[in-house]
């Protein structure tokens, strides 16, 4: 009660309680399992996925062993670095995802009152967690067209393969979870009309001359839900959202599976899945498209977020000051 007058902070009976007597769960992989629990209530099937994976990492690291949350130093987690480098041999990415994780949890044991401000090991002069960079690449005109004038079985894995990387491509990069949610009622006036799943930012585009011929080869097949592809007819109840995100999961392997043959055939030097599709709208589009543009095209809440994103596939400027220095 000294603590909280000395602070200035109004203290009604549930906070001095709170304070005095943290609730239960207060150790870090007891909160951890409400956090595992709401994701999955939340129909979050990815994020329950990953998050599961890193705290068991954690756990590993521990000795399969609880841990208060005060106890979780500045210390700790730099040889928890080291034990993910060294010992798992986990690239500096995947480092900070797990990292990410762990601030995630103290931030909501924070806005719990489980732990102290004084004992948060993020920050200035503590762990500072900054994305690194990964590397986007994606294919150049001239391999899409390699990939489109492929001969391929109708109606093979294969074929379904292309088809939905190509219409996820002519659709501005469209996400492969998107793509196989497609129904037949989100194409009105030769538009198409949907809200992106990530951020659930509505927009409609136009249908490409490109994109009619794929989904021409689909009308008819009368697949359950109204569904555009096959992909998803087993999901019984669509406001399920983890089963969704399983089926999309199993969906997407499969894909991927088959885009790997593709690549192989056509003899690419480049990875190509359903994600590359997306980096090879980026890579093609490069300066051509004001930025504002790319913007809306990709769905992304700040143009910021555009901007990094395509910093990956604009290159021209680079280029041309190279050339500037050694073209003599």
């Amino acid at each position: 009660m000294l603590d909280l007058e000395i602070q200035k902070n109004d203290a009604t009976s549930h906070t001095i309680k709170r304070k005095i007597k943290a609730p239960k769960g207060a150790s870090f992989f007891s909160f951890t399992e409400a956090h595992l629990a709401g994701l999955k209530k939340q129909g979050k099937r990815n994020s329950y996925k990953s998050d599961k994976t890193r705290i068991e990492a954690f756990k590993a690291f521990l000795g399969n062993r609880d841990i208060a949350f005060q106890d979780i130093t500045v210390q700790l987690l730099t040889k928890y670095k080291v034990y993910l480098k060294g010992e798992r041999k986990i690239s500096q990415h995947t480092i900070f995802n797990y990292l990410t994780m762990i601030q995630t949890i103290f931030n909501q044991a924070l806005k719990a009152s489980i732990v102290e401000h004084k004992y948060y090991p993020f920050g200035k002069d503590k762990i500072s967690l900054k994305a690194p960079r990964s590397l986007k690449i994606g294919l150049s005109p001239e391999e899409v067209r390699q990939i489109v004038d492929m001969e391929l079985v109708p109606g093979s894995e294969q074929d379904h393969a292309r088809n939905i990387w190509l219409l996820a491509f002519y659709f501005a990069g469209m996400r492969v979870s998107d793509v196989l949610r497609l129904k037949w009622a989100d194409f009105q006036n030769d538009r198409l009309y949907y809200t992106m799943g990530k951020n659930a930012k509505p927009d409609s585009l136009k249908v490409p001359e490109k994109a009619e011929k794929i989904l021409a080869l689909y009308r008819g097949k009368e697949y359950e839900h109204g569904l555009v592809f096959p992909y998803l007819q087993n999901v019984e109840d669509f406001t399920n959202l983890y089963e969704v995100q399983e089926q999309i999961a199993i969906a997407v392997g499969k894909l991927d599976r088959a885009l790997k043959d593709i690549a192989t055939k056509v003899g690419l030097t480049k990875k190509l899945t359903m994600h590359i599709a997306r980096h090879t709208f980026g890579n093609i589009s490069g300066e051509k498209i004001p930025i504002q543009m790319l913007q809306k095209l990709y769905r992304h809440s700040s143009i910021t977020t555009t901007i990094g994103y395509q910093a990956n596939f604009m290159h021209k400027t680079a280029d041309d000051a190279l050339d500037a220095v050694i073209d003599f």
